[in-house]
């Protein structure tokens, strides 16, 4: 029966057959150790017979083997165990030597990360960079457990549309039987339909942006956490990605604060209630700060999220900020205008360490309100085929509303304390980028 490296601390003294791939090899003649890694770790061997130390003779780092020994407690090796005796079957031999070595930290620097990714199929068998992606999945189960305990129905949505949710150029067109399609941009138009039958609804799903950029924090394909919620108000939302947030530093830092330590991650602070800063009061506390003048900005600057969130952390005791009073001249046709100042629109964007990772809003659930901002502020026909089966989910009845879309990929990264949007990313697609 297969033993995994995770259980050898559970049987010392006992004889074990482990699998896995050849990770290290170091033949030094007296003292000759391999290590195994398998799914759950690595296991240090001890091979002092001649004949099993000659099987290994021109055989490279991942190499399919079985191994048969004894289990001898040791503190020095990885899980305080290693194998003696041992005996080597070579399942699948690996004669070439590999074009990266994984037995070591890889570079992360921005002038290597077209080596890594060019080599990620290989690079990914390190074990650093394992610890990204099983941070990644566990933020997706946590994001699940949350979202399911507060009533929500996960849902799955086309991503082949007939027209671009967000209107704009950054869309992916093809030819569809003789008709024209687009890849989503988001779940945006289907989620809020959902709201009609199921209040709360979400999904995690692949999202696509025609960016034509090349910078740290875009990609042409990535993950969204799309979220909407009915019958709330704007508190309400806000308030449900506070507690997102907390839970989902919680759940990761405890389950995997060891391997985070290896990338030198720090658990993030965050107050149950993330502070809130208007636009305009970012505006005005940057350009007093630094002289640089940002206060006709309908947007924040890249500079200004990095100094926003250093600010609060230094002064809110948080590391995440909610970007809020947005101006109404640069909302999306389905967002909605708040009741007591129509010169701004009822959304905000969630900041954390530096970065943009959500946007939020309420959305317009008046069927003549919303028909109208979709003409004026779209230049959309509510004919149109795109358009009309969203529209009469309003035609017959939506509660007021709200969602938000949170990109997974970009938590990730600030989470573990990456650089670049790519690094936490499994196979990164960009403008520059198709493979592997």
């Amino acid at each position: 029966m297969r033993t995994l490296s995770r259980e050898l601390k559970d049987k010392i003294g006992q004889g074990v057959e482990l699998q896995g791939w050849l990770h290290k090899k170091r033949l030094l003649g007296g003292l000759n150790f391999i290590t195994l890694r398998d799914r759950s770790g690595l296991t240090q061997m001890l091979i002092s017979d001649k004949d099993e130390i000659e099987k290994l003779r021109g055989l490279q780092i991942g190499t399919v083997m079985t191994v048969k020994g004894k289990v001898v407690a040791d503190e020095r090796a990885p899980g305080g165990a290693e194998l003696h005796d041992v005996k080597v079957e070579v399942e699948v031999p690996v004669t070439d030597e590999p074009p990266i070595e994984i037995d070591k930290p890889l570079g992360h620097k921005s002038e290597n990360l077209d080596t890594l990714f060019d080599n990620r199929v290989i690079g990914l068998r390190n074990l650093q960079e394992q610890t990204i992606f099983k941070v990644q999945a566990e933020i997706m189960h946590s994001v699940r457990a949350y979202l399911d305990e507060n009533d929500f129905t996960e849902m799955s949505t086309p991503k082949l549309l007939a027209e671009p949710t967000e209107g704009g150029a950054e869309v992916f067109k093809m030819d569809y039987f003789g008709k024209t399609a687009t890849l989503a941009q988001s779940a945006q138009f289907y989620k809020q339909i959902m709201v009609g039958p199921f209040e709360r609804v979400y999904e995690i799903s692949k999202t696509y942006r025609a960016e034509p950029s090349a910078t740290p924090r875009h990609m042409t394909e990535f993950i969204t956490f799309d979220v909407e919620m009915g019958f709330i108000i704007f508190d309400d939302l806000l308030g449900l990605i506070s507690g997102l947030m907390n839970r989902v530093s919680d759940d990761v830092f405890a389950k995997y604060s060891d391997d985070l330590k290896k990338w030198n991650s720090v658990k993030p602070t965050l107050p149950k209630e993330i502070p809130r800063l208007s636009m305009a009061e970012i505006h005005e506390l940057y350009t007093k700060a630094t002289k640089t003048d940002t206060t006709d900005e309908k947007d924040l600057t890249p500079d200004e999220e990095r100094w926003i969130c250093d600010y609060a952390k230094k002064n809110l005791n948080s590391e995440a900020v909610f970007v809020v009073d947005w101006p109404a001249s640069s909302m999306k046709f389905y967002h909605r205008l708040k009741a007591d100042d129509p010169t701004l629109a009822e959304r905000a964007d969630l900041l954390f360490r530096g970065l943009e990772i959500a946007t939020i809003s309420m959305r317009e659930h008046r069927y003549e309100i919303l028909v109208e901002q979709l003409k004026t502020l779209a230049d959309g026909d509510p004919n149109d085929p795109g358009f009309v089966p969203y529209l009469s989910a309003f035609k017959y009845g939506m509660p007021s509303h709200g969602g938000f879309g949170l990109g997974m990929e970009r938590l990730t990264e600030k989470l573990i304390g990456l650089n670049n949007v790519k690094e936490a990313t499994l196979f990164p697609r960009d403008m520059n980028r198709l493979t592997p």
